[in-house]
């Protein structure tokens, strides 16, 4: 195996720093799908169903995404975005599943996306300027799992609220991850 050279780190990290602005398009992106949630109103379990299958695929797609731009860490990446995946084509398959199921699968969604970003937080806060605002959206994500493992059984709504707020997190997470290897990007040049 060959040892990496200092000028081969710099080059590595000026080529994942020159797509920040693909993590800006898609945090805006899960912004703009978190206020068409949020906005929803949940008249039929079917509406529900389809709502969560396509906000599921979209997650698992953006997981498979961040493989290529993920140092370490990738097989965690590749076994959410099937996870996802697989979890949004059978929400489309059966949209009358009750929402108890829905929210325990947005609930477990919650806790291990919260998991993984308190982690990333804390152990990356030295690079990342901002990393409070990341342990933050951590604990939320996580405190708003186990409130959703907790309570299956509740309405439309809340499920409806829970993708809204999920969405919105992972919007937010990115337009910062974005940002942040926007200031790199500038410091290498």
């Amino acid at each position: 195996m060959e040892a990496t050279t200092e000028a081969e780190v710099i080059e590595a990290t000026r080529e994942v720093s020159g797509v920040w602005w693909i993590f800006l398009i898609t945090g805006i992106a899960w912004v703009f799908v978190s206020f068409l949630v949020l906005g929803f109103d949940p008249t039929t379990p079917a509406t529900i169903g389809i709502l969560a299958g396509f906000v599921f695929i979209a997650a698992g797609v953006t997981e498979f995404a961040e493989i290529a731009f993920a140092e370490g860490w990738k097989w965690v990446h590749a076994v959410l975005g099937v996870l996802f995946v697989i979890t949004g084509i059978l929400a489309l398959m059966e949209p009358f599943q009750t929402f108890g199921i829905l929210a325990l699968l947005v609930g477990w969604y919650l806790l291990l996306k919260g998991t993984f970003t308190i982690v990333l937080s804390v152990v990356m806060r030295e690079q990342m300027a901002m990393w409070g605002l990341a342990l933050g959206i951590g604990i939320t994500e996580l405190v708003i799992g186990v409130w959703a493992i907790g309570y299956p059984g509740r309405s439309a709504w809340l499920l409806v609220l829970w993708i809204g707020i999920g969405a919105l997190m992972r919007g937010i997470t990115e337009i910062v991850l974005a940002f942040q290897l926007r200031g790199v990007r500038k410091e290498l040049a």
